[in-house]
């Protein structure tokens, strides 16, 4: 009786809120459950199930969830009265300065900002910028709604009643800093100086706010980013050890924070960097000094893929040296990590270089412990490493390595080494596989120009490079053992070991070849060696054979005695 066709599917919840979505089908359970657990372990999903697809005799399916993990069912709705005397996160104009709320007008009025060459720090501390975003029209209007939707969605609150709510707010904070302009409470640095600004900064209810706006106001003349940077730099220097320093540079990292964790400003303060990886490197750079200098003794080629930087950013990096501005660092470190989530390329056109790029990102962060947790850090590169064995970027990469089939195979050596994440090793896994089983690696092995000792040194050097990259042992047995295969035809046509036997050399010298095959150190382990050890225990039990080695060198014997030993062929 002919067995019912049976396949897996792999269902995925990637956040509490959504819904299952198919993220494989197949015929193999365990290449099923694989990536549904690997989904839970890299954070890709928040809850994961396997169901088996049974066909029936009658054309339909049967369902038998068989592996089920994580968060399964979405989170209960509040009700109408919970969503009611749900507390906003915002309900003053003072709550607007908080760093979640400034992230937040950041994202929302992203744009308008990047126009405008400022910050949401600046917006909420200048009212000339205000004045100018309600000249604006619709801008405003647009970010309230952006915001409302969702948290209509979460709460169950009407659209209409939360975007009422934030137009109170945001009519009450303009309303505020407006009056507090009238009244004469900001000070200004150019006219007032830093230390008298300090002082009423000091005397007043708020003194973050309105410290604020007097750094706010000295950064309204400059247009570039990279100036706005040099700005605060220097009002940060001319206090030296002054009082009330440690308030002057808790506000002054309010807006660096904001510049440094955007894209438009990098640009300007790294000289242009030319592509997203130099840019990466060079921010990596600023927050983890120590550990370029501790690679660049260690490695010095990996030390090359990380750029010098500017002299601005010199001396930015000199002020992240210390314990001082932890959000600054901590805004670069989120922008190097959420790129490497992204979608863009290190390095267009240039495969190898996007490798080494990464490669050197990894270590210098690992190198620095307190950039960023393991975890995220493992998470980003695992997102990344998701992207490097996708079929355009492996068939880019091995182009641009060159060489032949062998090139490849030693090209997919090395991306399996530098991805991470199981699923993706298996990924890398699989294409080296493709690679080194293929006819025309075989074909070309075979009839290849090279002769056939050196071309069983490169399968030799390519079955070594894969003890670095760590894939599971069923996967580098296998390709070993196809190397072993395609090792056997290259001696196969070229009778090697039978021409080293007939050699008219002396017998060390014979079974010096011989054992360096048999041991695996010229060809890879399989039938070569096995054959070579045959050859090796003939010569060794020949008289003749055992009456010239002892009478050879020293030196010779003891060599040929210690390879015996290595290949366990010693009496």
């Amino acid at each position: 009786m002919a067995e019912e066709p049976v396949h897996y599917e792999v269902f995925i919840r990637r956040t509490v809120t959504s819904g299952w979505t198919l993220e494989l089908a197949t015929e193999a359970r365990l290449q099923a459950l694989h990536t549904a657990e690997d989904a839970l372990k890299e954070q890709r999903a928040v809850g994961v199930k396997v169901s088996k697809e049974s066909r029936q005799a009658s054309g339909r399916y049967s369902s038998l969830v068989i592996l089920s993990r994580g968060e399964l069912e979405p989170p209960r709705r509040k009700g109408r009265a919970e969503a009611e005397t749900a507390v906003p996160l915002c309900v003053s104009p003072s709550d607007l300065y908080s760093v979640h709320a400034r992230e937040r007008i950041a994202r929302l009025l992203e744009g308008w900002l990047v126009r405008q060459n400022a910050t949401a720090f600046e917006l909420l501390h200048r009212p000339d910028l205000v004045e100018r975003l309600d000249a604006a029209g619709l801008e405003l209007q647009h970010a309230i709604q952006k915001v409302a939707i969702p948290e209509a969605q979460a709460t169950g609150v009407s659209i209409h009643e939360i975007i009422r709510r934030y137009q109170k707010l945001t009519e009450a904070a303009v309303a505020r800093l407006l009056a507090d302009r009238r009244k004469g409470l900001f000070p200004d640095v150019s006219h007032d100086g830093l230390a008298a600004c300090l002082r009423r900064a000091q005397e007043a209810a708020e003194p973050t706010y309105v410290l604020g706006a007097a750094v706010a106001g000295a950064l309204a003349s400059e247009t570039g980013w990279a100036a706005k940077i040099s700005r605060l730099l220097d009002i940060a220097d001319s206090m030296g050890e002054a009082p009330g320093l440690s308030l002057l540079l808790q506000v002054i990292e309010q807006p660096l924070a904001e510049i440094l964790g955007g894209r438009a400003a990098l640009g300007e303060l790294l000289g242009g960097a030319a592509d997203l990886g130099r840019t990466l490197a060079l921010m990596v750079r600023l927050v983890a000094p120590d550990a370029v200098d501790i690679l660049a003794r260690n490695d010095p080629g990996l030390a090359g893929a990380i750029p010098p930087v500017t002299p601005e950013a010199a001396r930015l990096a000199c002020w992240l040296e210390g314990t001082t501005f932890e959000a600054v660092r901590a805004a670069l470190v989120r922008r190097v990590l959420g790129e490497l989530h992204g979608p863009r390329r290190l390095h267009p056109g240039d495969p190898a270089a996007e490798l080494q790029t990464l490669r050197a990102l990894a270590r210098l962060l690992i190198l620095s412990p307190g950039a960023a947790s393991p975890e995220d850090v493992q998470s980003a590169f695992v997102d990344r490493s998701r992207r490097l064995v996708g079929a355009d970027f492996v068939q880019s990469y091995v182009d641009q390595w060159g060489g032949g089939v062998l090139g490849e195979a030693q090209a997919l050596v090395r991306l399996a080494e530098n991805v991470v994440g199981a699923a993706n090793k298996r990924a890398a896994g699989a294409w080296l596989k493709a690679a080194v089983g293929s006819l025309r690696f075989e074909r070309e092995l075979r009839t290849g120009a090279d002769s056939p000792a050196v071309k069983l040194a490169q399968l030799v050097e390519l079955r070594n490079a894969l003890a670095r990259t760590g894939l599971e042992p069923e996967e580098r047995s296998e390709i070993t053992a196809k190397l072993g295969e395609v090792a056997d035809l290259v001696e196969a046509k070229a009778h090697l070991i039978a021409s080293i036997v007939r050699a008219p050399s002396g017998a060390a010298h014979r079974l010096l070849l011989l054992l360096h095959l048999a041991n695996g150190d010229s060809a890879p382990l399989g039938p070569v060696s096995t054959r070579a050890r045959t050859e090796v225990l003939k010569l060794v039990r020949d008289a003749g054979v055992r009456a010239e080695l002892a009478a050879s060198q020293p030196g010779e014997m003891e060599r040929v005695r210690q390879m015996l030993q290595t290949a366990g062929l010693a009496a």
